[in-house]
């Protein structure tokens, strides 16, 4: 069955472009209304699966209140984890045969004493082999975002220098001392505010920073990482992967990574 999304052409040539798109109206009002309910619940109770990766008074939990894989404690987060529409779309701008899932991870940008997140890639994060590609998130508002709140902004076409060194979100290094001279002189960071319902889709090589939470409200985000099928396992420590017992160099793949988007070639297979 083909999924219909709201992804055109253009989105597709701006992604590949640049390494980071913005996509309207992706959520209708009523998914918005349950993600919220179910994004908040998850927030405020700790499941036996789901993992946080600092507590208050923390000092990563003033850059990120941070929970991850979400989906294997709430099963109504796992409608929205395993949401054809976003992997389908993940699969229309990355031109992949198969997209599944790494995890997904709540995002809340805690008010008052909030820090910015600094400038990086995801993928220097990910246990993931050096020559894979591919990988790549959306990031999904609650609320309105701005660069009062939190919004994201973007460094066009810094995905394509290939990886650079993991940023400390807690004492940032300047990713930018690590581009060798001339490389991204003709690129200006685009900031991008977002209407609630309304995404962006970024390549994990794609340099990005999010504002400092400067109201007196959370600002709340649910990101999905998906990989095109075939990323291999480098046995770098992660919190999701530590302990599946993995090979390095082995796939990603089984239960907690599953297919949730596949490229279908026979249109009559469509019917």
């Amino acid at each position: 069955m083909k999924v219909q999304t709201p992804i055109t052409k253009e989105h597709v040539d701006f992604y590949r472009e640049n390494g980071f798109v913005k996509v309207d109206d992706m959520l209708t009002p009523e998914e918005l209304a349950d993600l919220r309910q179910y994004l908040e619940e998850a927030m405020q109770h700790d499941g036996e699966h789901t993992i946080r990766t600092d507590t208050k008074g923390g000092a990563y939990y003033r850059v990120l209140n941070q929970k991850v894989n979400t989906w294997r404690d709430h099963g109504g987060m796992a409608l929205f984890t395993f949401h054809p529409r976003f992997a389908h779309a993940a699969l229309e701008l990355t031109g992949a045969k198969e997209i599944r899932v790494f995890h997904d991870h709540a995002l809340w940008k805690m008010p008052e004493d909030s820090k910015p997140t600094p400038w990086h890639q995801d993928t220097p994060y990910w246990p993931i082999n050096e020559a894979e590609r591919g990988m790549m998130s959306i990031w999904i508002p609650l609320e309105d975002v701005n660069e009062e709140n939190g919004c994201m902004a973007f460094v066009p076409k810094s995905h394509k220098l290939g990886k650079l060194p993991g940023i400390n979100f807690r004492d940032p290094q300047n990713i930018f001392d690590y581009v060798e001279k001339g490389k991204l002189d003709d690129q200006r960071p685009v900031v991008v505010p977002l209407k609630a319902g309304s995404v962006t889709f970024h390549n994990g090589l794609t340099f990005h920073y999010a504002y400092a939470n400067k109201t007196d409200r959370p600002r709340r985000v649910l990101a999905i990482i998906y990989m095109p099928d075939g990323i291999t396992y480098s046995g770098k420590k992660h919190p999701v992967t530590d302990g599946l017992g993995l090979e390095p160099n082995q796939p990603l793949a089984g239960p907690l990574f599953p297919v949730v988007a596949r490229r279908i070639e026979n249109s009559a297979a469509q019917m």
